[in-house]
C-alpha cells in the first residue's frame, strides 16, 4: 500500500458497516423465508454465524495479504492449490452471477406487472410465463448494450437504485408491519410454532439454505480492509455491526410479510409486492402500490445494469494473463469486454428458456436460485480451504489484517467451510412448499448444470496455449509464490 493511499480518505467503522449492509441486503428472498414464521429468525442468525461473518473476516485477511496483486479469488485459491483451481474458482464466481440474472430479472418482471391498480390482473400477469420471459430478455439485453457503451453514469444509477429500490422499501416494509399490528391488524403468522425449527425435516430446510445466497458477496468487501484505520481492531467491528443490521433487516422484513400473508399463500416471486399491496390497502393508501412497484423495479434494473459488466471484468483480466482464448479477450472501441458480455447474454437467454419446461414462474425462480447457490458455495469452500492452507504455505508473508493465530483461522474458516458444505448438500433437495414439477427435471438441471459448469473451466485450462497470453497484458499478475520458488 503506497504512502498516498495511507494519507488519503479513510473509512470509518460506521461507513464500512453501512457499505456492508447495502452490498448484501436484497428484498427478493424475503418471501421464501416468510413461510417459516418465527423460526426464520433462527435460520438468519445461523447463516450469519456460520457463513456471513466467516466469509467477511476470511476474505479480509486474504485481500490484505495480496492487496498489491490483482486476481481476487483467483489469486487466493491459486496460491494455495495451483492455477487450475484458481481458474475454476473465478470461473464459478463469474458463471454464478450469470445464472443469477434471470432470477433477479424475474423479480423485476413481477414488479412491472404490479404497476397496475388491479391486484387480480397483476397477479395473473406476473404468473404468465411468456410475459416474464419477454421482460427478462428485454431488460437484460438492454442492460448489456448499455454496458457495451461504457457509460460513466452507470455508477450513479446503482447508487440511487440501491437507495430507492432496496433501503427505503425495506424500512417501509418494517414500519408498515409494526403499524399494522399496533392498530389491530390480524397477524397471519403462526406464533405457536416457536423459534426453533424442525431440523429433521430436510424437505423444509432447502428454502432455508437459500439464506446463504442472501449473504453471498461479502467477500467483495474484503478489498476495503486496508482503507480502515487500525484494521485489526476496526474491521471486525464494522463487519459485526454491518452483519447485525443486515440480519435485523432480514428478520423484521420477513416477519412483516408473515404478518400480512399466511404461509400457505406465499408465492416466491409475487408475495413481496402482494404484501405491500395489502398493507397499502389496509391503510387506505392503495395509490402507493404502483409507486412502490416502480421503485422496486428501478432497484432491480440498477442492480442488473451495474452487475452485467462487473463480474465479467475479473475473468476477463485473468483471461488476458493467458487463461482464456483470444476470442474472449476482445474488446470494443470503448475498451469493454464485448465477447464475454455477448457469451454471457447467450447463456442468460438459454437459461431463461427454462420457463418452457418448468411448471411455474416461481419453480423456475427457485431452481435457478438453487443452481446459483450451489456453484457459489463451491467457490466459497475453496476460499475457506485456501485461507487455512496459506497460513502454513505462506506463514512468513505479511498479513496487515490477521485473524489471530492458526487455531482462530481453523475455527473461523472451518465453520465457514462446514456451513457452506451443509447449504450445498441441501441445495439438491426439492422444496416441499413449491410445485417444482418432475423431480427428474429438477435433479437433471442441478446435477447436470453443476457438472457442466465445473467441467468447462477444467477443459479450458487443459486446452490453454502460450499464444493466449495477451500482447497488451500488464505485469499486474505477478507470479504465484510457488512459481517463484521453482
Amino acid at each position: 500500500m503506497d504512502t498516498s493511499n495511507k494519507k488519503g480518505f479513510r473509512l470509518s467503522v460506521m461507513t464500512l458497516a453501512i457499505m456492508n449492509v447495502t452490498a448484501v441486503v436484497s428484498l427478493r428472498g424475503l418471501a421464501a423465508e416468510s413461510v417459516y414464521g418465527l423460526s426464520s429468525a433462527f435460520y438468519y442468525l445461523f447463516a450469519a454465524v456460520v457463513f456471513l461473518v466467516p466469509t467477511a473476516l476470511v476474505a479480509a485477511e486474504l485481500a490484505a495479504m495480496f492487496s498489491d496483486k490483482q486476481g481476487g479469488v483467483f489469486r487466493w485459491v491459486g496460491e494455495a492449490f495451483g492455477a487450475r483451481a484458481g481458474f475454476v474458482a473465478i470461473f464459478l464466481q463469474w458463471i454464478q452471477s450469470t445464472i443469477w440474472y434471470p432470477t433477479v430479472l424475474t423479480f423485476g418482471a413481477v414488479s412491472i406487472a404490479f404497476i397496475g391498480m388491479d391486484q387480480t390482473h397483476d397477479m395473473a400477469l406476473a404468473s404468465n410465463k411468456m410475459f416474464t420471459l419477454a421482460v427478462v430478455l428485454a431488460i437484460y439485453w438492454i442492460a448489456t448494450f448499455i454496458s457495451l457503451k461504457g457509460l460513466g453514469w452507470v455508477g450513479k444509477i446503482s447508487k440511487w437504485g440501491g437507495l430507492i429500490g432496496t433501503i427505503i422499501p425495506a424500512a417501509l416494509l418494517i414500519i408498515l408491519g409494526i403499524a399494522y399490528l399496533s392498530t389491530g391488524g390480524h397477524n397471519n403468522m403462526n406464533m405457536s410454532a416457536g423459534w426453533l425449527p424442525d431440523l429433521g425435516n430436510f424437505d423444509n430446510l432447502v428454502l432455508a439454505s437459500g439464506i446463504f445466497l442472501f449473504y453471498a458477496g461479502m467477500e467483495m468487501m474484503g478489498v476495503h480492509v486496508m482503507e480502515v484505520d487500525n484494521p485489526s481492531r476496526n474491521y471486525p467491528k464494522a463487519i459485526l455491526l454491518g452483519s447485525l443490521v443486515t440480519v435485523l433487516i432480514f428478520i423484521f422484513g420477513t416477519f412483516s410479510l408473515g404478518f400480512i400473508i399466511p404461509a400457505k399463500d406465499v408465492n416466491l416471486t409475487q408475495s413481496l409486492l402482494i404484501g405491500f399491496d395489502r398493507y397499502f390497502d389496509y391503510f387506505k393508501a392503495s395509490w402507493a402500490s404502483p409507486v412502490l412497484a416502480i421503485a422496486l423495479m428501478f432497484g432491480v434494473l440498477a442492480g442488473v445494469l451495474t452487475w452485467v459488466a462487473g463480474p465479467s471484468k475479473g475473468i476477463f483480466t485473468v483471461g488476458k494473463a493467458g487463461y482464456l482464448p483470444p476470442f474472449f479477450q476482445r474488446t470494443n472501441q470503448n475498451g469493454v469486454q464485448r465477447n464475454i458480455l455477448l457469451v454471457q447474454g447467450a447463456i442468460v437467454t438459454l437459461l431463461s428458456l427454462l420457463f418452457v419446461v418448468m411448471p411455474s414462474v416461481q419453480s423456475f425462480y427457485q431452481i435457478l436460485s438453487q443452481l446459483t447457490a450451489m456453484l457459489y458455495l463451491i467457490m466459497y469452500m475453496m476460499m475457506f480451504a485456501s485461507a487455512i492452507v496459506l497460513r502454513y504455505r505462506l506463514s512468513k508473508t505479511e498479513r496487515p489484517f490477521r485473524l489471530g493465530g492458526n487455531f482462530t483461522m481453523w475455527l473461523i474458516a472451518g465453520v465457514g467451510f462446514l456451513g457452506s458444505l451443509l447449504a450445498f448438500v441441501l441445495s439438491f433437495i426439492p422444496p416441499a412448499q413449491i410445485a417444482t414439477g418432475s423431480k427428474s427435471v429438477w435433479f437433471s438441471i442441478l446435477i447436470g448444470g453443476g457438472i457442466v459448469m465445473i467441467a468447462l473451466p477444467l477443459i479450458i485450462y487443459a486446452l490453454r496455449r502460450p499464444s493466449w497470453l495477451s500482447k497488451d497484458a500488464t505485469d499486474a499478475f505477478a507470479p504465484f509464490s510457488w512459481e517463484q520458488t521453482k
